[in-house]
């Protein structure tokens, strides 16, 4: 009821209701989202970037100053593509600036073996961003993680240095120019020398591996953080993990001798990195809970399978991508109910 008496909206003319009732109102009309909050890309890419400093930096304590050179190549190569995606695109120099790049170039490094080449990680940065996420659109629009479509790339095209690891060497930062030793990854010695490494090396990460992938407990301790951001959800990580964990152990009362220690599963490898940080991802995941939590079974399965019965000792790289190709799927046949509307 406006000053004169006359109902708002009801009667005279709409503009002299809204002008008797509220003068200094200005109407404007804007897209969604109406409700903000502080959250923003930058602040979200940068955090996630920071809860992976725990793995980056066990890495780098366990093979020297070669890990560092890694992630600089690596970060080179994803942020240069970014930043000529944007001269292309918008025909303007422009410093890449809400961290996107940055996290997948350094999640890149993280799922290498320390001893890669420099130029190849720099290509797989590049291949990364430029064919993982700038073809597909950018940022939001990429249907594959980017940071393993790189090493996909890196694993088609340089297979023989992808598959040449390093053993641990904390002294390399006292001896630089010692060469770090050779060493299986424990994946391997479970798959092709039925050899069971000690857990606890597995947990805390004095073990051979990819950059990022040997310290369980520095994933865990970052990706505990991204849940109590309300970043990931909780669904993914461990609805993968817990199905590598079943599966195995499910595997292992048939007859075991012939399956490894479903724990030791969960630690080695890559599933902690991938699990936490690659397969939550915000764009290629599922767009309800229960899509995430079929996204995750999916993947835990593959991964599994891959393991045991593949050609390769690890999967979790080719379980993530494949069901990334089968979100768009998940989503049709899992849309989220409008307001208001019963659940058949």
């Amino acid at each position: 009821m406006d000053p004169s008496g006359e109902r708002i909206g009801h009667g005279g003319p709409p503009s002299r209701c809204l002008t008797s009732a509220m003068p200094n109102l200005q109407l404007v009309i804007e897209s969604s989202p109406h409700l903000r909050t502080a959250e923003s890309i930058p602040r979200i890419m940068w955090t996630v970037a920071g809860t992976l400093a725990p793995a980056a930096a066990m890495g780098v304590y366990l093979f020297g100053p070669r890990a560092v050179l890694l992630i600089l190549a690596s970060l080179l190569g994803a942020l240069l593509a970014e930043v000529l995606a944007d001269r292309w695109r918008l025909s303007l120099w422009r410093v890449p600036s809400d961290g996107s790049a940055f996290v997948t170039g350094l999640l890149l490094a993280l799922c290498l073996p320390p001893g890669f080449p420099l130029f190849e990680a720099f290509l797989g940065g590049l291949v990364a961003i430029a064919v993982g996420k700038q073809v597909f659109g950018g940022l939001g629009h990429n249907i594959f993680n980017p940071a393993l479509v790189g090493r996909a790339f890196l694993q088609a095209a340089f297979p023989v240095e992808i598959t040449t690891w390093a053993a641990p060497n904390p002294s390399g930062w006292r001896k630089l120019g010692v060469d770090a030793l050779t060493g299986a990854t424990p994946l391997a010695q479970m798959k092709f020398e039925h050899v069971a490494p000690a857990l606890e090396k597995l947990f805390i990460g004095t073990t051979g591996g990819s950059l990022g992938e040997t310290s369980a407990l520095a994933l865990v301790i970052g990706g505990a953080v991204l849940l109590a951001l309300r970043y990931i959800d909780w669904r993914v990580p461990l609805g993968m993990i817990g199905t590598v964990f079943l599966f195995t152990a499910l595997l292992r009362l048939i007859n075991p001798a012939a399956y490894p220690d479903p724990v030791s599963q969960v630690f080695a490898g890559g599933l902690m990195l991938g699990a936490w940080f690659m397969a939550t991802d915000m764009v290629t995941t599922p767009l309800t809970s229960g899509g995430r939590l079929v996204f995750a079974v999916g993947c835990g399965v593959l991964v599994v399978i891959i393991r045991i019965w593949g050609g390769l000792p690890e999967g979790v790289m080719y379980s993530i991508l494949l069901m990334n190709a089968v979100t768009p799927l998940i989503n049709r046949y899992m849309e989220p109910h409008r307001f208001a509307e019963a659940a058949s």
